[in-house]
């Protein structure tokens, strides 16, 4: 039998706390629980030789606030590596400087399937450990955190949707963003709601019918929230039905 190509995480953070909870739900809990994936922490504080063990310092030139110091950081990474024999590992940074987490980038994030996540804190770490040993830096959108930690997280929530074994295909295909439009509206019980109506094709049972209006549906959600996201190339199918709304909806 083939043995699992299990994905395996590891944060560097010194927070380790903060990533109890989100061990504790959802499918983050159902994929650790079936051992399709592994994450573990790691507190670059036990990297220092400091007796104080502070991993951080002024930075050069002055500016405000403090620098991770590159010693710890270094050392907690190499020590990582050294346990998968440095095969087919990434090391990612989450910084706003990075690029912006979207469906590419995370399928090229998961040609490893072993991942370092550095999450910085205080004001950055220092250059030299981006120039020396980071892989690849991913942010999550255009503002500023206190720390990389929560970034790490949501990256994680995003990267374990698209392991195999995870969720089934047909859930991940209907997600935002996963054919680069946005999703379509749901409904469930009741019929009614506050005067509202299900629309009546989800209650036909015609599933040809209900394919179309979702296809409809998705392509008018993008076009009235998103209409920037039409800049990649649609299936003609597609196509024809957005040149419909186009004309319905100019002003």
């Amino acid at each position: 039998m083939k043995k699992k190509n299990n994905t395996i995480i590891n944060i560097i953070t010194i927070f380790p706390k903060m990533f109890k909870s989100i061990l504790k739900y959802g499918i983050i809990k159902k994929s650790i629980k079936s051992k399709i994936l592994k994450i573990k922490c790691w507190n670059p504080r036990k990297f220092t030789n400091k007796k104080n063990k502070n991993i951080d310092d002024k930075p050069y030139g002055g500016g405000p606030g403090m620098i991770m110091n590159p010693y710890p950081l270094y050392k907690t990474i190499k020590h990582i590596k050294s346990l998968y024999k440095k095969k087919n590992i990434k090391t990612i940074y989450l910084s706003p400087q990075g690029k912006k987490i979207n469906k590419k980038n995370i399928l090229n994030i998961l040609k490893c399937n072993k991942l370092i996540l550095v999450c910085g804190r205080y004001e950055g770490i220092d250059e030299r450990i981006i120039l020396k040993e980071i892989d690849e830096e991913i942010s999550i959108g255009d503002y500023v955190l206190s720390g990389g930690e929560i970034p790490s997280m949501v990256l994680i929530e995003c990267i374990i949707r698209f392991i195999p074994g995870i969720l089934k295909k047909k859930c991940i295909k209907e997600d935002s963003f996963f054919n680069g439009l946005l999703d379509y509206p749901n409904y469930t019980k009741p019929k009614k709601f506050k005067g509202m109506k299900v629309p009546k094709v989800l209650l036909s049972g015609n599933h040809k019918n209900i394919k179309l209006w979702k296809i409809k549906e998705s392509l008018k959600t993008t076009l009235i929230k998103r209409p920037d996201l039409f800049k990649k190339k649609l299936k003609k199918n597609k196509k024809k039905i957005l040149n419909i709304f186009k004309e319905k909806y100019k002003k």
